[in-house]
């Protein structure tokens, strides 16, 4: 068991950035979509830029495993901010169901904080050099 670890990891890394990157493309091509219904909610529709690039790029350096750690946290972060403000719906059980799923994704990012982004990944081997 212990040889597949760096398998698990990958392969887990690969599974969290598969929420975020479809999630920040998506986001680039209904722009102004996205834009209101963030201010719809009361969030400033500026900081989409900020959200896109946290999500695509954030993903992507979860899959090829650089900087993960920071990309877990800030993404950990982000689930629970988003989380909060989008789905804290005490009334609605579909909204309560997804605050959960996001605390649930931020504990499986904050996993990887602590472990880092296992041996096949660009982390590893720059560590290695």
């Amino acid at each position: 068991m212990e040889k597949l670890n760096p398998l698990f990891v990958l392969i887990g890394r690969i599974l969290v950035a598969a929420l975020f990157l479809p999630a920040g493309i998506s986001k680039i091509g209904n722009y102004s979509g996205m834009q209101q219904y963030m201010e719809s909610v009361g969030i400033p529709g500026i900081i989409l830029p900020l959200v896109i690039i946290l999500e695509v790029g954030g993903g992507l350096a979860l899959i090829v495993g650089w900087q993960t750690r920071i990309a877990a946290f800030l993404l950990a972060g982000f689930c629970v901010v988003s989380g909060i403000l989008f789905h804290f719906q005490p009334e609605d059980q579909v909204q309560m169901i997804l605050l959960m799923k996001n605390i649930a994704v931020a504990g499986g990012l904050l996993i990887l904080v602590g472990v880092g982004a296992g041996a096949y990944s660009l982390d590893h081997r720059k560590s290695s050099d």
